[in-house]
């Protein structure tokens, strides 16, 4: 139990400091580096931890962590901002809403989502993660983010997951170009056989992407004509919930 607890406090630091050295936790806690080393190797393999994308040598919070953080987020300005708007979009459009957010350029994780009535639907399960150039909701955050991170993303390798995953670089600036011009970003079946999703940002203060909501539908439902009235409903709730989570 002794060395559960010291992980505890290792993994709780970290969210305090991070990005953090092994030596900055070394001196926060007075023990042996070795010893702090080994737990954030252990808490890293677990999904707990993670090294900075910049700096290898710091230690963040790692997907895992957002995957158990829907709880926590319920008392936050942006589970309280989202719940009501994604609400009327699901009232109105009857499919799937989900919330989802960033978790640097790792992975998007879903953090909230409102079902519709429909006995075929496509489910997300709170705390799934997927990949931000094959999916809508992960495309709408690259859209606001600089180039450089984008570049960055491509550098490590775009994974492909079906025969019209972007994994060209130019074709995903391309794509990136026409969502910041139309405000919202369309999957169709580029990630999971058969699941579409039309999704637009919620911005931070500043413009950068805190969140991504969408409208998720299973193909045989999704209709290309109706593409621009779901991206301007959703858009407008991710503006909604945006004002509201700044208080405007």
């Amino acid at each position: 139990m002794k060395s559960v607890t010291r992980s505890l406090r290792i993994l709780e630091a970290v969210a305090q400091h991070q990005p953090v050295t092994v030596g900055e936790l070394t001196k926060l806690f007075g023990l042996p580096k070795s010893t702090v080393q080994r737990t954030l190797v252990t808490l890293a393999e677990a999904g707990w931890l993670r090294a900075n994308r910049k700096d290898t040598t710091r230690w963040e919070i790692g997907a895992r962590v957002l995957a158990v953080r829907p709880a926590a987020l319920q008392g936050s300005s942006l589970f309280a901002a989202a719940r009501e708007p994604m609400v009327r979009l699901r009232d109105t459009v009857n499919e799937t809403i989900h919330l989802s957010v960033p978790d640097a350029l790792q992975c998007m994780v879903v953090v909230d989502r409102v079902d519709c009535d429909h006995p075929v639907r496509t489910f997300h399960t709170i705390g799934d993660t997927s990949p931000l150039h094959a999916t809508a909701v992960g495309r709408t955050v690259l859209a606001h983010l600089p180039r450089r991170d984008v570049d960055e993303l491509i550098t490590r390798g775009l994974e492909r997951f079906s025969d019209t995953t972007p994994v060209d670089p130019e074709e995903l600036h391309a794509e990136l170009d026409r969502i910041r011009a139309d405000g919202y970003a369309v999957n169709r079946n580029q990630y999971r056989p058969g699941v579409c999703a039309v999704a637009a940002p919620v911005l931070d203060e500043d413009g950068t992407p805190l969140a991504t909501v969408a409208i998720s539908m299973p193909e045989s439902r999704f209709d290309d004509e109706r593409v621009p009235e779901w991206g301007r409903l959703v858009a407008d709730t991710a503006a909604e919930i945006t004002r509201r989570r700044l208080g405007a």
